[in-house]
């Protein structure tokens, strides 16, 4: 990763990746009039604007919709690859269910019991929720299950952990070490860690979704808040945390900006382009 944000080519960057919660989107779930503007600056300019979200694509397209985008979208931490013009996947990768049940049990043999929430592949993937898992805020399409064995019965891209006692850092740190050679680990947002394919990452979708742009790392800006943007950053030529980031990702950003309820993406993305 670059230190100095410089130009790769004629633009400063052409490629933007935005992480959604926490980062374009306000803590409304709305995306402010002068970020849009911003980004139609930028796009007009030749830059190409791609979202990278930990929601997979049910619960990432209203949002998509609402912006009118028509791009590239990279869900579910990577897994999917979508066409929001098109409305179609490119691509998807599942989550073994094998290797993510002997994950679950490793953890549990360590820290006790966890609540469980599972994000079904496809289009129209249903989430899930176990027993006990607490459901964020928002308006966000989930399904309760009282049979745990129905979370597993369905192809999955992730499954997402919760634990009565432990905070999501310590989760995430006992997750990792006792089942990280088994399935990826991720803290995408509060009460959200994840468990996904091993070797799955922001940054794995976002290099496909660029190269069929003709795009690579050196042309890419990337903007995000938690922990599961880590390997985003490192991919990009230059990465810029949220002033509401997690400690974890301001430490490998290359800029903080302001926070995503004070126009953040639109005060770098103006300085570049305007």
């Amino acid at each position: 990763m670059t230190s100095s944000g410089s130009p790769a080519g004629p633009l400063p960057y052409r490629l933007i990746a935005t992480d959604l919660d926490g980062t374009l989107l306000r803590p409304d779930d709305t995306v402010s009039e002068r970020t849009r503007a911003a980004l139609a600056l930028a796009t007009a300019a030749g830059a190409a604007h791609i979202v990278v979200t930990g929601r997979s694509v049910p619960w990432t397209r209203h949002i998509l919709e609402a912006l009118d985008y028509q791009g590239l979208a990279v869900c579910g931490q990577g897994a999917q690859v979508y066409h929001a013009g098109e409305h179609r996947l490119l691509t998807s990768v599942t989550l073994d269910r094998q290797l993510a049940g002997l994950a679950v049990a490793k953890i549990e043999a360590e820290i006790g019991p966890l609540a469980l929430a599972a994000s079904r592949d496809g289009m129209d993937g249903e989430v899930l929720v176990g027993p006990g898992y607490r459901v964020q805020e928002g308006p966000l399409p989930a399904v309760s299950v009282m049979d745990t064995a129905e979370l597993w019965a369905a192809p999955l891209n992730k499954l997402y952990l919760q634990h009565p006692g432990l905070d999501d850092d310590a989760l995430t740190e006992v997750a990792r070490t006792v089942a990280g050679d088994l399935v990826g680990v991720t803290m995408a947002g509060p009460g959200i860690v994840e468990l996904l394919p091993l070797g799955l990452s922001k940054a794995t979708g976002l290099s496909l979704a660029a190269r069929r742009l003709g795009l690579k790392a050196a042309d890419t800006i990337a903007f995000g808040d938690m922990p599961n943007d880590v390997p985003m950053f490192g991919w990009a030529a230059h990465g810029v945390a949220m002033a509401n980031a997690h400690a974890e990702l301001k430490a490998v950003a290359d800029e903080v900006t302001e926070s995503n309820g004070n126009d953040g993406i639109a005060v770098v993305l103006e300085r570049l382009f305007g």
